[in-house]
């Protein structure tokens, strides 16, 4: 694949950056190329790991700007000059405003540690705990004025057990994560995933409320084969798109 194939992107980060490994080691597999890294903590530890595949890593911390708008547009004036045809918030802690929002309309994804619209915002492990739930999960969506109120791509569910407290939750989901970010990923580099009005659209179909469900037993190659390429089922019919993400 040349790089004249690749879907340039830029990732925004605050943490580790779990989710900007999985992005970085599905490149080739999700057709896109990191051109830059930029965290809001010059601590991040997400930036060594842009640093060490060769990836630009920028620190652009809000404190050190005279306003919140004054660091939004300096953040936007990087973001652009890596020119993303797609941009991905891994784990970004900063509430983005309408004016970011609506600049990067249709080409701005986030993934979220619940299964929208349930639990938006912050602690959703404890609170998934708290609330009794029996299932908790992960969602890719696009992004939007509204805090994690989006469009949803697709999400992925894990049982609550018993025995869970929130560290295990978190690793349960976390691996989750690495496998629907990048197929997300990849069905907007390839041109299927969309975003028409506030509607998520995959092959030109609106997507469900909530995405599509992703079950654990599948891989990246299945999320991210389109359905003529994906191999006959049982019933001698091919699959549908709804139904790609849903497959054991």
């Amino acid at each position: 694949m040349s790089a004249n194939d690749t879907t340039r992107v830029v990732v925004l980060i605050s943490g580790s950056g779990s989710n900007l490994q999985a992005l970085i080691d599905a490149q080739q597999r999700t057709g896109t190329h990191i051109a830059a890294v930029i965290s809001n903590r010059a601590q991040a530890y997400g930036l060594e790991r842009a640093r060490h595949h060769h990836i630009a890593a920028i620190a652009l911390q809000q404190q050190t700007y005279r306003s919140r708008a004054a660091f939004e547009q300096e953040l936007m004036t990087t973001i652009d000059r890596y020119r993303p045809q797609l941009v991905l918030l891994a784990g970004f802690m900063r509430i983005l405003s309408p004016r970011f929002t609506e600049y990067y309309h249709g080409r701005l994804l986030n993934i979220h540690p619940s299964l929208l619209p349930k639990h938006k915002g912050l602690n959703t492990h404890e609170r998934v705990l708290a609330a009794g739930d029996t299932e908790h999960g992960a969602t890719v969506h696009f992004v939007s004025a509204e805090l994690d109120g989006g469009a949803p791509v697709i999400q992925s569910k894990v049982a609550v057990l018993p025995t869970d407290d929130s560290a295990t939750l978190r690793q349960k989901v976390l691996r989750q994560e690495h496998l629907i970010y990048p197929a997300a990923v990849a069905w907007f580099a390839s041109g299927r995933l969309s975003l028409a009005g506030s509607t998520a659209m995959l092959d030109h179909v609106p997507l469900p409320p909530c995405g599509l469900l992703y079950t654990e037993h599948g891989t990246l190659e299945n999320l991210t084969a389109r359905p003529s390429e994906r191999s006959v089922s049982g019933n001698g019919k091919r699959p549908t798109t709804e139904q790609i993400a849903g497959e054991k």
